[in-house]
């Protein structure tokens, strides 16, 4: 950056500058990316506005990937900041952005590398899986990093006595815990979002709507998970919908995936499942910090810039091409 006024507006976390409010956004951000060379990427539970901008569209693996296949300079990545890393890990040349850096995540923030590399000390024998929603320096301390499409397959993919600790997040160590029947040590963390629906609203949305299908991500609860017709990864959710016949769906993950749903679907009818409060649909308020104001901000001054030190991006690249290497023998 080039002053201190704006070295300043970076520590806030933005670019906190004002906007003329009769500029296009859309057509500015657009100019800017063409300009820089850069690609935006979006996840499922960004606002809409912001979705429809995008270049790519997706989970945050599958996102990193995309960009890492560009030949853009710059990728700016409207998710949360361990996006923005797993970004860096796969794009270690290129510059990657965060429209604010204040968009953390609950679930990664659950796991703290320096209790987890204490936790692992306690299983020596134990091979590490962690799932991919989780800090740079995690991914460093693994073996093998997997998705929620993945997990099942990659679990079952090593010999039945290899010991595993699964972290950070508890439900889906669970749920692959029950599907594979492998006695995984499971780190205590979670997901806000996928842990705050209601399970009584479920079933009054249920009452209202028989006919409907009731979906859901495998970072919720087991209890929610029972009641689910289908369980999957959002991309996954997104695809079932696609392909399955049912015209009605209660969708128990972030609602912003209920845009994409929405468009794929327009006869289709998605109906957000209801949190433990007093709100319609559960957001996550993380993802909903960035903002097509903050975005354009971000590519005009490419910043807040993400970097990670040189070991840490080599130590996280190798328990992915791991992961990759798996699913490609299994041909996932």
């Amino acid at each position: 950056m080039n002053t201190t006024f704006e070295r300043d507006l970076e520590a806030k976390g933005f670019i906190d500058v004002d906007i003329d409010p009769t500029i296009d956004l859309v057509s500015e951000i657009n100019r800017l990316k063409k300009e820089k060379n850069a690609v935006i990427l979006a996840h499922y539970y960004q606002e809409s506005e912001i979705q429809d901008i995008a270049d790519y569209i997706g989970d945050s693996l599958g996102l990193s990937q995309q960009a890492a296949k560009t030949d853009a300079d710059v990728i700016v990545f409207a998710g949360v900041h361990f996006m923005a890393e797993t970004a860096k890990i796969l794009s270690p040349t290129k510059k990657v952005l965060l429209p604010d850096l204040k968009a953390g995540c609950s679930l990664s923030d659950s796991c703290p590398p320096h209790l987890f590399a204490k936790f692992k000390e306690q299983y020596p024998d134990h091979l590490v899986i962690t799932y991919v929603n989780c800090t740079a320096e995690l991914k460093a301390l693994s073996d093998i990093v997997c998705t929620s499409s993945n997990a099942v397959q990659i679990v079952e993919s090593l010999p039945p006595d290899q010991k595993i600790i699964f972290g950070p997040d508890r439900n889906l160590g669970a749920y692959v815990k029950k599907k594979t029947g492998r006695d995984l040590v499971l780190w205590n963390g979670a997901c806000m979002v996928h842990e705050i629906f209601s399970q009584d609203k479920i079933e009054a949305l249920h009452e209202a709507y028989p006919d409907a299908k009731f979906i859901a991500h495998p970072e919720c609860e087991d209890h929610i998970l029972a009641k689910a017709d289908y369980i999957g990864s959002t991309s996954g959710m997104l695809k079932f919908t696609i392909e399955d016949p049912s015209q009605t769906y209660i969708v128990a993950t972030e609602s912003g995936i209920l845009h994409q749903m929405q468009k794929a679907s327009p006869t289709k009818t998605f109906i957000p499942a209801p949190p433990n409060n007093l709100c319609a649909c559960n957001d996550c308020p993380h993802m909903k910090l960035n903002t097509l104001e903050k975005l354009y901000n971000c590519l005009y001054y490419e910043q807040p810039e993400i970097n990670l030190a040189e070991d840490v991006i080599l130590r996280a690249q190798k328990p992915i091409e791991r992961m990759l290497q798996i699913s490609a023998q299994l041909g996932l």
